[in-house]
């Protein structure tokens, strides 16, 4: 907050002093206004405790101002110097700390806009007001993280985890339902040790316990959970089919590439046999009868290798697009419903059908006599769905212990079970896609909730207060399913950005800013903080806490002065 100073005992003036550009302001009008009840200008200094050499000098800087005096009246005012406070500051948190801009920009909107007269737009004085926001920043993320975490319901999470190297290596885990960032720091390796380190200090102040960590198959990670987590490690969806494209997608269209240029070369030889024909044709029919043409045979011919090239490109066609499907479809069997049906489905049957598509994937391969790494790679595929089988398992374990926590009727612990969870699990999965895309899905979703609290439903006779506590809990064991680290893959991405931007992200605060920018000002479009919907409380507004936190811009040394006429 800027400093407003004392005033010297009456009769005595500071030369020195540093006047903050507020109280000056304030000062001004208050001068106006004596000298319009017309008191003389050294009555007036008297009577405001201020030399009257700085008054003179203060309205002389406003004269010189090459600006409109009514601009110049508000932007000198108490409340013209507010709005130019909350004005600079905005521009620093959302071109510089929000956006990848940089300073330079702003000091350009300033000079383009004319403020430059009222505010310094130099680099040196926008780079020490950058600073300052930079502080406010990190000192309200300490703040209010440890406020929030007080007050903050114990709970079990999950966890996403995945290194980047942007800037150096850094560390990086999300809290996937409510997208909060757990940690974010660089770091010396990449080990199980220095994982438990770190992520031990981010988890201190936190009432949460991680009961499953989602990531790659990075030794490290997995040696963390295994070892000093204690918890279930469920693999990243996204390196199955991955590898299988990398494996067969590939190659096959490299092979259906080949044989759609064969085609193209037999279709142009064809092309020339038949002018070749017309012309031999002609020329006979001009000289009269005589041998028959020679080009009728190569004619056959070409006709033939047309039509094995086609065939064979329309074989490689259909065989590629067999592996495009099943490899979707391992995406789409992958689901703790089944988005068919909207019925639960156990881990062993899903990984069942994910091993039949897989097989069909290796049947193609070695039909098609494709090297002996893509057969590994499909290998390396096929051993992740024993553990996708198992995280499937721990999640209806862990939600079968929490549901019979509830206490619940047989009833309605079956709806809980069969209707009211899988409805949240179908909105989860339609807010990953479109509006038109996620539209049978919400149809579904209500089609399997509602009935529950209609009259005669079996909820409808629970009080409103439980029937919400129920819906709060199925939401919430609906989101413990989690199949994908995409969210730190998307931070990853975005890290990158900002690291090339700003050539670099070796400096601690800047990250730390990013980190707070993300989990304290970013909203989705319901208008929630990552840090509102994993706290369970609305933090203070980090804005607010800036302004509060750094004092007014200053004024540029020396004003631009106006034309001479």
């Amino acid at each position: 907050m800027s400093t407003v100073y004392d005033s010297p005992p009456r009769g005595t003036f500071d030369r020195h002093r540093r006047w903050e550009r507020s109280r000056r302001a304030a000062l001004l009008q208050e001068y106006r206004v004596l000298q319009a009840q017309g008191l003389s200008q050294r009555q007036s200094a008297q009577r405001l405790e201020v030399p009257r050499t700085t008054l003179q000098a203060w309205r002389a800087w406003q004269d010189q101002l090459d600006a409109c005096p009514q601009v110049v009246e508000f932007f000198e005012s108490v409340p013209g110097l507010a709005f130019l406070h909350r004005l600079t500051l905005a521009l620093h948190v959302v071109f510089v700390e929000v956006g990848a801009c940089g300073i330079r920009l702003v000091c350009l909107f300033l000079q383009m806009t004319g403020l430059n007269r009222f505010v310094g737009a130099s680099y040196g004085t926008q780079q020490r007001i950058n600073q300052g926001v930079e502080e406010a920043i990190v000192a309200y993320r300490d703040e209010e993280t440890g406020r929030l975490a007080r007050d903050m319901v114990p709970r079990d999470i999950t966890a996403t985890q995945d290194e980047t190297f942007t800037g150096g290596l850094c560390l990086v885990a999300l809290e996937p339902v409510s997208n909060y960032i757990l940690l974010e720091e660089p770091a010396e390796g990449r080990d199980h040790a220095v994982w438990n380190a770190r992520m031990e200090q981010a988890l201190a102040p936190l009432k949460c316990h991680i009961i499953q960590s989602t990531s790659d198959e990075a030794p490290g990670l997995l040696a963390y959970v295994a070892q000093h987590l204690g918890a279930h490690h469920s693999p990243d969806l996204f390196h199955v089919p991955h590898e299988l494209s990398k494996a067969v997608a590939v190659p096959m269209a490299a092979k259906q590439r080949a044989a759609a240029k064969a085609l193209i070369t037999a279709e142009e030889t064809l092309h020339q046999g038949q002018e070749r024909a017309q012309r031999e044709q002609a020329e006979q029919q001009r000289r009269g009868p005589g041998r028959p043409p020679t080009a009728l045979p190569c004619l056959e011919q070409a006709q033939q290798e047309v039509a094995v090239a086609r065939h064979e490109h329309q074989r490689l066609a259909g065989q590629r697009e067999q592996v495009t499907q099943s490899i979707r479809a391992i995406g789409h069997t992958y689901h703790f419903v089944d988005l068919e049906r909207g019925v639960r489905r156990n881990g062993k049957l899903i990984a069942s059908d994910i091993e039949e598509h897989i097989t069909t994937i290796r049947t193609i391969a070695q039909q098609e006599q494709l090297s002996a790494t893509c057969l590994e790679r499909i290998a390396k595929a096929q051993r992740v769905v024993p553990k996708m089988q198992a995280t499937i398992e721990f999640v209806s374990g862990y939600v079968r212990q929490q549901v019979r926590q509830l206490d619940l009727e047989q009833p309605a612990s079956y709806a809980m079970h069969a209707h009211l969870i899988p409805s949240y699990y179908f909105e989860r999965v339609a807010a990953t896609r479109t509006v038109t895309e996620g539209a049978s899905l919400r149809e579904m979703a209500e089609r399997l909730r509602t009935p529950l609290f209609e009259p005669g439903g079996v909820l409808s006779h629970l009080p409103l207060a439980e029937q919400s506590q129920l819906q709060a809990e199925a939401a919430k064991l609906a989101g413990v399913f989690q199949r994908s680290s995409s969210n730190v893959e998307g931070r990853n991405g975005y890290l990158s950005l900002r690291n090339h931007a700003l050539r670099g992200l070796d400096h601690p605060r800047k990250r730390t800013c990013l980190t707070a920018i993300h989990n304290f000002f970013l909203t989705r479009p319901d208008g929630t903080t990552a840090a509102e919907r994993f706290f369970g409380q609305k933090p203070r507004s980090m804005f607010a806490a800036i302004l509060e936190a750094v004092e007014i811009p200053p004024a540029p040394l020396s004003p631009p002065r106006r034309a001479v006429s």
